[in-house]
């Protein structure tokens, strides 16, 4: 039984504790560390010490690490809930997802009646894509603290995962009630469903906007809602202007530069060269993993259920094994080029097994399983050699509707150059620029998948995808939108129902205004007719 603090003694680490908590957050690391250090020192028998030094480690990608200061914590606290939900943690970032997930799942009947530890499990629960774990724990954190408008906030997002979109308009219509100032519900809320002229918020939105100032951090939320509902009751200019309220708005609160992107891509181009393919050799010949990818936006989710609708194929979601797997082989890196350098001189057959070990820990069943991962595409070389027997399936879709469908989603995450039909447009350039040299670096092994193909003519391309994969045709593969396998994606509700075309050629409704992105992909010679 672990000795009590006197009152000094807690107050003492509750500034310790709030002290790293705050270099943390400012990525001051060093001197978040020099606490820890105190920590450590002044109470040795707390394991808060080694759970910030954990935390910094996680940061800065050190996620052995990160896992081994975990190790001591335990050592210390062994019956604390909340050093063992850190644990868990760390082994999802070393690639030892079932260990995680075990860890979660012991935590989850330990948890009771501590309502932290619950709205933390479901957190972690969702990054693992086990949604329907993650809805549970959401409920009983909601449950524990009724009258907290974060679990229920929990509890919605927990909902739209797992498909249930009218509970999940009913408890954010809760707490737009509650806490009216709240923008993010607004678009939240928003895009649970097609809007119509008898049911939507439109006009509350507009009321809702004329009370916020020009730059307020929540007018970006209420411009992109406001926009969503427009379109979808066919208010098509009106919306528009919305999203651009919204995209500036959002832009304006963001330090990015799309150079730096730009260059990641053209240093991914010149170093993993067909010099580079030929001196590699290739690594895990594993059969099963089929990679999904491509700008958000693009129909890659609508590719996912497809695929996932087959018997022998499960999807595990937007998933960051590969990546994790990436930083782990390349640290320390010091910046984005020396990841690129390190990882060039990697053992890709360590590498590959690595992520494939990741992917079984997940416990799922069917032979092959889906990764998803929209960013993929910055990994296709090492992917492509590390895993020589993969499936990779590219979705791209017209540059001109690639580039609106991403304006005008507001993320909550990632994808800082949606914002800005200049950043848009070149970010798009590098992307295909990247694109086509994996193409050229591996022929054969990427298939092309045209959104606009896809909705014209569903059968025939869905044939054409899983003849890629190597897998038979299966009815079901037509029938997709009837499969209740949760999703977290931005087309969560979308993909609940049977393909439709309203979306296709919608940019070209704003064939004007969209005139900057236009400009941009055209000197870089896209063709945007």
């Amino acid at each position: 039984m672990p000795e009590k603090l006197a009152t000094a003694e807690k107050a003492e680490l509750d500034q310790f504790r709030m002290a790293a908590s705050d270099f943390l957050q400012g990525s001051r690391f060093a001197e978040a560390e020099a606490v820890c250090e105190k920590m450590v020192r002044d109470f040795p028998k707390e394991p808060d010490g080694w759970v910030f030094h954990a935390r910094i480690a996680q940061r800065q990608n050190n996620f052995y690490g990160a896992a081994a200061h975990t190790r001591r914590a335990l050592d210390i606290a062994p019956g604390r809930l909340d050093v063992h939900l850190v644990a868990a943690e760390s082994q999802i970032y070393i690639g030892r997802i079932a260990e995680a997930i075990a860890a979660l799942n012991c935590i989850k009947k330990d948890a009771h009646a501590d309502d932290a530890a619950f709205r933390q499990l479901s957190a972690l629960y969702t990054q693992l894509g086990r949604h329907q774990d993650a809805y549970y724990c959401a409920q009983r954190a909601r449950d524990l603290s009724p009258h907290s408008l974060n679990r229920l906030y929990l509890v919605a997002s927990a909902a739209i995962a797992v498909g249930k979109m009218k509970e999940a308009e009913k408890l954010l219509d809760e707490i737009i009630k509650a806490a009216p100032d709240e923008g993010d519900i607004y678009y939240n809320r928003s895009t649970l469903r097609k809007q119509t002229a008898n049911d939507n918020h439109v006009d509350e939105l507009r009321r809702r906007l004329n009370k916020l100032r020009q730059g307020d951090h929540r007018e970006a939320p209420v411009c992109y809602a406001l926009g969503k509902e427009l379109e979808d009751l066919g208010e098509h200019q009106d919306a528009f202007h919305a999203f651009v309220r919204g995209a500036k708005s959002r832009r304006a609160r963001l330090a990015y530069d799309v150079g730096m992107d730009e260059q990641a891509a053209d240093d991914i181009i010149e170093t993993f060269n067909v010099a580079w393919a030929h001196k590699t050799p290739d690594g895990a010949e594993n059969e099963g993993p089929i990679f999904v990818l491509g700008l958000p936006r693009s129909g890659t989710t609508l590719v996912d259920r497809i695929l996932s609708a087959h018997s022998k194929v499960t999807s595990l979601g937007e998933v960051n094994d590969f990546a994790y797997a990436v930083v782990r082989t390349g640290y320390p890196a010091v910046n984005k080029q020396d990841l690129i350098r390190r990882t060039a001189n990697a053992d890709l057959r360590e590498l590959g097994e690595a992520y494939w070990d990741a992917l079984c820990g997940y416990g799922e069943a069917g032979a092959y399983f889906i990764d998803k991962t929209p960013a993929n595409y910055l990994y296709l070389g090492l992917i492509a050699k590390a895993l020589p027997n993969a499936r990779i399936v590219h979705v791209r879709r017209h540059p001109m509707a690639s580039g609106y469908a991403m304006y005008k989603t507001l993320f909550r995450m990632g994808y800082p150059f949606s914002y800005d039909f200049k950043d848009i447009g070149r970010y798009y350039l590098a992307y295909d620029r990247l694109m086509t040299h994996w193409k050229n670096m591996f022929p054969g092994r990427i298939l092309d998948v045209q959104y606009e193909a896809l909705v014209d003519d569903q059968e025939a391309v869905s044939r054409t995808i899983l003849a890629h994969c190597r897998l038979h045709w299966e009815e079901e593969c037509i029938e997709f939108h009837r499969s209740a396998a949760p999703t977290a994606t931005a087309s969560a509700a979308q993909v609940r129902q049977p393909i439709y075309r309203e979306a296709r050629d919608l940019w070209r409704t704003h064939e004007t205004a969209l005139a900057p992105l236009a400009k941009v992909l055209k000197e870089g010679g896209m063709e945007c007719q």
